[in-house]
């Protein structure tokens, strides 16, 4: 296995990342609307907002992704992670999340947020790894399967 790079976005690898993250969503969940709007045309739905997005290679296969979502000025939505099956265990998530973390607060965010459900117990111990705490969610989710709501603050 070559070593895992974390890169932004480039076209070459759009297409990795609805397949990414069509393949967990729709083995353990529904794609919904808010998925599909973002997966579809991510360069309207994130980049051009501000946002950005990272992949992690082996080699040239993408093989993770994570989305570094702008919402407002201030705040941005982790979104959008997913790493293949066999690859995860090994930190790719940690370096995805860290990589979307570190853009946030580059750009100036105050706060990052996430939502994500309870049964995938991996990823929420992986956020608060990252620095997430649970928190009273703000408004109503868009996703029907959202039962967990995350957010990390940023210091000066």
């Amino acid at each position: 296995m070559a070593e895992i790079q974390i890169v932004p976005f480039r076209d070459d690898l759009a297409a990795s990342f609805e397949l990414l993250n069509r393949e967990w969503i729709e083995r353990l969940f529904k794609m919904e609307p808010t998925d599909l709007e973002m997966l579809r045309d991510p360069h309207v739905s994130i980049l051009s907002k501000g946002g950005q997005i990272f992949f992690a290679l082996d080699g040239t296969t993408p093989v993770g992704t994570v989305a570094a979502a702008r919402e407002s000025y201030r705040v941005f939505e982790l979104a959008k992670m997913a790493v293949k099956p066999g690859y995860q265990g090994r930190g790719i998530g940690e370096q995805l999340g860290r990589a979307a973390i570190e853009y946030a607060h580059a750009q100036g965010a105050t706060m990052i947020y996430l939502e994500t459900n309870s049964t995938l117990q991996n990823a929420v111990r992986l956020y608060e790894r990252l620095g997430f705490v649970h928190a009273t969610r703000p408004h109503p989710s868009e996703y029907e399967r959202s039962n967990v709501y995350m957010e990390l603050h940023f210091r000066g």
